[in-house]
């Protein structure tokens, strides 16, 4: 009975010091954690919502670029952290659901061993090409790549990029070799080198780029054309439903207890409505999607389903 009694009395104590450690959240820095590099439209969003987060909850916020891998190693450093709501995944949707449908096996699983807090931004894919490259129009690039079978290269920074392109060479009857890279900056920077011949890359990522001169945007991944960019044709002008953007969202640690879950769900989508959330977005050429934790739940589990058919679409087998 006496060990009963202090059996009993440690398992109270832990239920009891639950509310009390989700009460006190966070009394210690956050990481956000990004599976691209510096440069990146993920980056830049996430250190965002990093600044505005800490402004809110009294604590600091540091994002750490975990690139490469196929995003294994930044979300493998969420799975793998303590599910106390110190180190969350800034996450685009490579790494939660493309990388489902790409590959036969991951070393973590991202619907069981992730817990989604809020979803925030989606922005569409750019199709950028050398500043001097010789195409007038998206259609002249498109005819350009038909009679050049596999005699041009692009670069993907993550599953969802290659996904995008090869289902557009599906759709165009073309064939293009496959440089894969640790993120969209990387590959930018070599596309205006011209060691690339075209990339899908976030608009965020590409604009700067564009800016310069550097690069020229030929055609866009979204369903309408953007205020920002009004001559920029969509690819479903070309291609019938064509429509592939990234977005991105913030995860924890399957097991992370739900009051602190509840806390960041309410500051991150409360950042997100805010104008300067609009600000940044107009930036990037990308535009809020919130969705609290049950919505961003189910909306995985269908991304995961539209991204595998996308890729046997495209005939890409799995890895």
């Amino acid at each position: 009975m006496k060990r009963f009694g202090a059996l009993l009395a440690i398992a109270m104590g832990c239920i009891a010091a639950a509310p009390a450690s989700a009460a006190s959240y966070p009394d210690k820095p956050i990481r956000f954690i990004v599976s691209f590099p510096p440069g990146s439209g993920a980056d830049t969003s996430a250190r965002f919502y990093a600044r505005e987060l800490e402004s809110r909850v009294g604590q600091t916020v540091v994002v750490e670029n975990k690139p490469g891998g196929n995003s294994f190693i930044a979300a493998q450093t969420v799975t793998r952290a303590p599910a106390d709501g110190y180190t969350l995944f800034f996450s685009s949707n490579s790494p939660v659901t493309t990388n489902v449908a790409t590959f036969n096996e991951l070393p973590y699983d991202p619907v069981k061993e992730l817990t989604p807090v809020a979803r925030l931004s989606m922005g569409v894919m750019a199709v950028a090409v050398p500043g001097d490259a010789p195409y007038q129009s998206f259609a002249e690039f498109v005819e350009t790549l038909r009679r050049n079978p596999g005699k041009f290269n692009y670069g993907s920074g993550s599953a969802s990029y290659q996904i995008a392109t090869e289902l557009f060479l599906h759709r165009a009857g073309a064939k293009a070799t496959h440089i894969p890279y640790k993120g969209a900056a990387p590959a930018l920077v070599d596309l205006a080198g011209k060691q690339l011949d075209f990339v899908f890359a976030d608009l965020g990522a590409v604009i700067p780029h564009l800016q310069s001169g550097a690069l020229r945007m030929l055609a866009q991944t979204g369903d309408q054309r953007l205020k920002a960019y009004p001559d920029t044709p969509t690819l479903a002008e070309t291609f019938d439903d064509y429509y592939m953007v990234n977005w991105t969202g913030v995860f924890a640690p399957a097991g992370t207890p739900e009051p602190v879950v509840t806390r960041l769900e309410q500051e991150l989508l409360a950042i997100e409505a805010t104008p300067q959330a609009k600000e940044m977005q107009d930036r990037l050429s990308s535009m809020g999607f919130p969705a609290d934790r049950k919505q961003f739940a189910r909306f995985q589990r269908e991304e995961i389903q539209r991204w595998d058919s996308a890729r046997e679409t495209a005939g890409i087998p799995k890895q």
